[in-house]
Formats: C-alpha cells, sequence, structure tokens
C-alpha cells in the first residue's frame, strides 16, 4: 500500500510539460523551451576546475554534517560583504540543494496541523513540503498590481495560534518581482510581535537588474535563510546549498542531517568556495545577458497582448495575464506546447492564484526566446 502523503503529493506541472517537450523531441519535433527555470549557461571555469582539482587530490570523504567550515566562513563572509549582516558560520548547514535545506527548515519546527503562511502564487513545491510535515500551508492571494507582493496587513489577518512561519521569496518564482524593503521590514516586525519564523528564500539573489534584493536577516536575526548555488552560478545540477537558522535550531537541524542527509558531496563543497571567492566576472557576464533577453520577452509578450502591470526586475522569469486567451492555465500551456512547439509553465501550477497566467522563462538564448516569440505571435493569429 503507498503510504497516504505519496497519494496526496501534487505533481509539479513544468516536469509534466517539460516531459512531455521532450517526447516530442524525441519524435523530431523542434521545440523552444521557455518554461524552464534552469541556467542555459555552464558553471564558471573556476567551479569546474576547483571541483576536478578537489577529485584528484582525493576529497571523496564524508565532510562534517554541518558542512566544510572553509564554506560556511566563504558563505558568512558572502553575507558580510553583500549585505553588511553578521552571520556565525556555525548557524551555516550546507546541504544538497536548496530543497534538503527547506524540509530541514520546516521539520525543526512544525507539529501536525501547524500553519505555514505562503502567497499565492508561490513556488509550487511549497505547500507539499508543509503536507508531507503534516502542516497546513495557508495561502495569501497577492496581486499584480502590487507586483505580487505581500500586503503585511493580510499576514496578519491569517495569524491565529496554529501559525508557526511565513514563507517569504525575493525575487520570486514564479513572477520575478522583489519584495520591497518597506514590507520586507513590515513582515519582519510582525514576525517578531506574533513569536512566528519567517524562512526567506533567496535563491535568486544576485540575479536582479533593477533594484536591489534585501535579505531577512537585514531586519530580523532570528530568522531561517534558504539560499544556494543552482541559479546565480548555474550549477543546477551540483546540488549545493545552504540553510542559515537561528542559534537554538541548529542542533536539531545537525540530528536530521546527521540521519537523513549525513552530508552535502565533498567535491562540490570545495567547488562552492570557488563560485563564492572567484566567480564575480562569471556573474557580471550572466547576468548582462539575462537582462537583455528580460528587457526583449517583456516587450514581445506586451507587443502580443499579454498583461505585465508590473514588469519583474528579478530572476529569470515574466508571470504574464493570459485570462483574455483561456481562464484554463493548464490547458493553455499544453495546447501551446502541441500547435506552438513553445514549452510554457501554467499559472495553476504556483497556486489558485496563478491560474489565467503563464510562466514564461528566459533563461535560454535570445535566438530560441525570438523563434518561441514568433511561434507564439503565429499560434495567436491562428485562434
Amino acid at each position: 500500500m503507498i503510504s497516504k502523503r505519496t497519494e496526496e503529493i501534487s505533481p509539479f506541472i513544468v516536469m509534466e510539460v517539460l516531459e512531455k517537450a521532450h517526447s516530442m523531441e524525441r519524435e523530431g519535433i523542434d521545440i523552444v523551451h521557455l518554461e524552464v527555470g534552469e541556467p542555459d549557461f555552464d558553471a564558471p571555469e573556476c567551479v569546474k576546475t576547483a571541483a576536478i582539482h578537489a577529485l584528484e587530490e582525493g576529497h571523496t570523504n564524508y565532510t562534517h554534517s554541518l558542512g566544510d567550515l572553509d564554506l560556511r566562513q566563504a558563505v558568512s563572509g558572502h553575507y558580510k560583504r553583500v549585505y553588511n549582516v553578521s552571520v556565525d558560520p556555525e548557524r551555516i548547514i550546507i546541504t544538497s540543494g536548496t530543497s534538503p535545506a527547506i524540509f530541514l527548515a520546516l521539520s525543526v519546527f512544525i507539529e501536525k496541523g501547524d500553519h505555514v503562511i505562503i502567497s499565492d502564487p508561490h513556488y509550487a513545491c511549497y505547500p507539499n513540503f508543509i503536507r508531507f510535515l503534516d502542516g497546513k500551508p495557508v495561502t495569501i492571494p497577492v496581486y499584480e498590481e502590487d507586483g505580487f507582493q505581500y500586503r503585511p496587513e493580510e499576514i496578519q489577518k491569517r495569524i491565529t495560534k496554529e501559525t508557526k512561519a511565513v514563507f517569504i521569496n525575493s525575487p520570486s518564482n514564479p513572477t520575478g518581482n522583489l519584495l520591497s524593503k518597506d514590507r520586507m521590514k513590515e513582515i519582519a516586525a510582525l514576525a517578531e510581535a506574533e513569536s512566528i519564523n519567517i524562512i526567506s528564500d533567496e535563491i535568486y539573489h544576485g540575479l536582479v537588474y533593477e533594484g536591489k534584493e534585501h535579505s531577512i536577516l537585514e531586519f530580523n536575526d532570528n530568522s531561517f535563510v534558504v539560499n544556494g548555488f543552482s541559479k546565480l552560478y548555474a550549477m543546477t545540477g551540483l546540488r549545493l546549498g545552504y540553510l542559515i537558522a537561528p542559534e537554538k535550531y541548529i542542533r536539531p537541524i545537525q540530528k536530521i542531517q546527521q540521519n537523513f542527509f549525513i552530508s552535502a558531496n565533498s567535491i562540490m563543497q570545495i567547488a562552492g568556495i570557488a563560485a563564492l571567492e572567484k566567480a564575480d566576472e562569471d556573474i557580471l557576464r550572466m547576468k548582462k545577458i539575462y537582462n537583455e533577453r528580460r528587457k526583449y520577452m517583456i516587450k514581445r509578450l506586451k507587443d502580443l497582448g499579454f498583461g505585465i502591470k508590473v514588469e519583474p526586475t528579478g530572476a529569470f522569469y515574466v508571470f504574464a495575464n493570459a485570462k483574455h486567451l483561456s481562464g484554463d492555465s493548464y490547458k493553455l500551456a499544453f495546447d501551446i506546447l502541441k500547435k506552438a512547439h513553445v514549452g510554457v509553465t501554467p499559472g495553476i501550477d504556483f497556486g489558485e492564484n496563478g491560474e489565467g497566467y503563464l510562466r514564461f522563462s528566459y533563461a535560454n538564448s535570445i535566438e530560441n526566446i525570438t523563434e518561441g516569440m514568433k511561434r507564439l505571435e503565429n499560434y495567436l493569429n491562428k485562434r
């Protein structure tokens, strides 16, 4: 018999779009991929060199369960340099990507029936993490006219004695929008007053083209931060992330890590140090190209009639209003894939309030994006 928690977990729809696209490609159909949130760049040379040297030098053993101290110190230095916040390396846990970091953070304080507040739309996997640990996701709608930002007063209304945490994600997946400094400060103050945790998903930090992202640690040191190397450093397949947690939670988290994960990949931890200390030029190069793609995609989508009230300035997504085309984003996305041979992600993947939207990723070459927009234009002209 399959466990109830496994039976009830919802699919990750973007992966279903991708898998269908791959099956079409095996039939010889050319697909333009605008659905996948994965950098199309190779990992920086300094990262690859460090990984090769680490392997050749025999760094193939378990590390400390919290992670290699040199990498934890490098992460600490990064947060001091970028955000001017001091983070004790002993508060940092190195993980095999950010998904284990989310699991560790939630595991350490959720009891059966506890509430965790998330925005709607939200990263598709957040509710499944919460439910898998017997918690209850509580969704708060956010709206395009607000740039899909939380309204702190709406968070206040949803806090009960069961509320244990609120998730923030800035820059956001799926919207690409940032949470303003003022709203973040309000949420930080609210969490402190209500004695609830904040989990700040900062995986898209560094990928900001206008304005500035802020870490929750600038406003509330007693918070959880999830971050990693997949997006900014184009290291998705290398599976390296980290969790910054309040001191009182470190030992319990360490015990979970020891039992379920032991430690993150030893070689990739050495590569992570190189990323933090030597990849600045690579990041600037990738960001410049992302920004060019962002501007082009926003203009083309607007010209095609899609709604974008507040232009996204971070990550590599455009969350466009397609309600004039269909109220069923799932059906629309698969119709576009079938007829236009362009992969896009339906908004319903990100929550009920995402229905009627499509997420477009510009983590693809400008040539492919240009072709994808041409195909989309032809598709719309035939409707």
